[in-house]
């Protein structure tokens, strides 16, 4: 008799082993590539870091920033991991496998109806459309994950840029204290000479010496200040130590910038913005996956009762279907709906942040161009013939040290206010492009049509 019991349980757990069996063998084989493929993006990320060395341009350190910048690493894997998402929002709810026995034990209604042991299958139906709203949702979720890298990518671009600009400027500004360092050294040496032929007075040399110390000091802040550009600069991609010795590019190629009405017209470009589109269109997919919950599913279950006392077997079929009288996903849907609305209002609010943050770039680009543009054309030929003008009067006596200082002290300073201006007008121009999405001087119909990531 206990046979009896034991061997429709067997039948059943040999059922659900083989059931299980059949659904975890397509998984497990579609799993395993992905998985070797993420150990071996894995142990690429954990690869030490080629330092550039010798002279570094722009390009190279754009294209290092690309491809071992970790914050740029870590948004391609949140797009990696939506794409997984969307895979699993398209897969089939699982079928559910039941196995029970009735009237197991009971002596007086196994001497009536026998012992019954019943195997059921029973499958989800999903109604409505659920499964292609699901599928629509993770879609667009994943497009939007895709914009966030883009915009993490225009970021990083937009920083490594500015960083290798400072590091250009800090090269030359570096230059140039040292040119002054080795002035300071000569008008200290010549303002010595005199003291020793009674030509000036000592106290002339005691203020040359003081100049060319208070020079010392700005040549050392420049060395650090370059230290400090060449580590930032590093860090674009990923690096503490640079190796590089310098960056090679022309900080005096400069053009008109484009009109701010221009530039405006070509925001739309901007992935800030653009990526707004897919937002609003995936908040509605969400509104319609949230109605779909709203109609109730069905399972389906078909089985078999195995019939001990007569030995005889009977089907089993049936259906359930859950009442929708107090939940029908309103609150869901209503929340999704408020999500929309303020999508909209966000985009609203994004459209205006960006032309007020254009609007001030361009502002501080036309500053520095015309800053430039003064600075070549009238003070720098200036302070440079105003300079040597001193050196050649005291040279031969017409002028005094204080003279000669005075004209150094507007050359040195004229020139760092150039290389400033020069800075600053490529760091604008690397925020005007990043946040027009393209070339400044790039006109609208030679613009590349927009392409969604």
């Amino acid at each position: 008799m206990f046979s009896n019991y034991v061997r429709p349980l067997g039948v059943a757990l040999c059922l659900l082993i083989t059931v299980g069996s059949v659904d975890a063998s397509p998984a497990d084989n579609t799993l395993l590539p992905a998985q070797s493929g993420d150990l071996g993006a894995n142990d690429t990320s954990r690869q030490a870091i080629e330092e550039p060395t010798g002279s570094l341009v722009l390009s190279q350190a754009l294209a290092l920033a690309l491809t071992q910048n970790p914050e740029l690493s870590a948004f391609s894997w949140e797009s990696r991991a939506q794409e997984a998402a969307t895979l699993q929002a398209g897969l089939f709810p699982n079928p559910t496998f039941n196995a029970n026995a009735a009237n197991f034990g009971n002596q007086v209604i196994k001497g009536f109806d026998g012992d019954v042991v019943t195997l059921e299958l029973s499958q989800l139906i999903e109604l409505g459309g659920k499964r292609t709203a699901r599928m629509e949702a993770a879609s667009l979720t994943k497009q939007l994950a895709d914009w966030d890298y883009e915009t993490k990518r225009a970021d990083v671009l937009t920083q490594v840029t500015q960083a290798f600009i400072d590091v250009l400027a800090a090269q030359q500004r570096l230059t140039l204290t040292k040119q002054t360092h080795e002035l300071a050294n000569q008008t200290t040496v010549t303002t010595a000479a005199r003291v020793q032929a009674g030509k000036v007075s000592p106290v002339e040399e005691t203020k040359a010496k003081v100049a060319r110390a208070s020079v010392q000091i700005e040549l050392m802040r420049a060395q650090k200040e370059l230290e400090a550009a060449r580590k930032r600069l590093a860090a674009g991609w990923g690096s503490t130590t640079p190796h590089f010795e310098a960056v090679s590019g022309h900080l005096e190629s400069i053009q008109a910038p484009a009109s701010l009405d221009s530039l405006t017209q070509r925001l739309s470009k901007n992935p800030d913005l653009a990526r707004w589109a897919t937002e609003i269109t995936q908040r509605q997919a969400l509104i319609t996956m949230e109605k779909s919950k709203a109609i109730p599913d069905v399972t389906a279950t078909v089985g078999a009762s195995k019939f001990l006392m007569p030995n005889d077997y009977a089907l089993v079929v049936g259906f359930s279907v859950p009442l929708p009288v107090f939940d029908r996903n309103q609150g869901r849907i209503q929340e999704a709906e408020h999500r929309l609305t303020k999508a909209e209002d966000e985009l609203r609010s994004a459209e205006i942040r960006i032309a007020t943050a254009l609007n001030t770039a361009y502002q501080a680009l036309d500053t520095a161009h015309s800053e430039i543009i003064t600075l070549q054309q009238d003070i720098l030929p200036g302070a440079q013939s105003a300079y040597d003008a001193a050196c050649e009067g005291y040279r031969l006596g017409k002028f005094g040290f204080l003279d000669v200082l005075d004209a150094q002290r507007t050359l040195f300073s004229a020139k760092n206010q150039y290389l400033l201006a020069l800075a600053e007008y490529h760091k604008s121009v690397a925020n005007v492009e990043r946040l027009v999405g393209g070339n400044m001087n790039e006109t609208v119909a030679d613009s590349q049509p927009e392409v969604s990531p």
